[in-house]
């Protein structure tokens, strides 16, 4: 029995945590989907974003209390602007996404969503990890032995 009810927290703990991508594995994830050069913006430039923002999970969240908005998933999607978690007061919906659905593991919906935000006039400087740890960064070391 106990070790039945220790499998079970093992199993809600991975849940909760969803996944976690190994560097290389987001990399090569990134460029099949599309942002490779994106608006501009490199794979490694992409991959600084999501390792200052998330740290590669994607069931990541951040409560913001002055907006009393959240941001979602790997990209850190923000419920205020781009998409709607049924709770944030007036919200705007850009990317016109249940904010669920940028908590998946496949990301592909997370990433829809990151294209169509950095299409915004400010671009990726919109993203505070970027302005915080990215910017006139060498990115060279997040896709170094990828092969991408």
């Amino acid at each position: 029995m106990k070790a039945l009810i220790i499998l079970g927290l093992l199993l809600l703990s991975v849940a909760v945590q969803g996944k976690v991508f190994e560097r290389c594995e987001l990399a090569r994830t990134l460029k099949e989907l599309g942002l490779d050069g994106y608006k501009g913006i490199s794979l490694a430039k992409w991959l600084c974003l999501t390792r200052w923002e998330s740290d590669y999970n994607t069931k990541a969240t951040n409560y913001n209390p002055s907006s009393e908005s959240t941001d979602y998933g790997i990209f850190q999607i923000n419920s205020k602007w781009w998409c709607d978690d049924g709770k944030t007061p007036n919200a705007v919906d850009g990317c016109h996404v249940a904010c669920s659905a940028l908590l998946k593991d496949d990301i592909t919906q997370a990433v829809a969503s990151a294209k169509r935000d950095v299409r915004d006039p400010q671009g990726v400087r919109a993203w505070v990890a970027w302005r915080n740890k990215c910017q006139n960064q060498d990115f060279r070391s997040y896709v170094q032995g990828c092969g991408v």
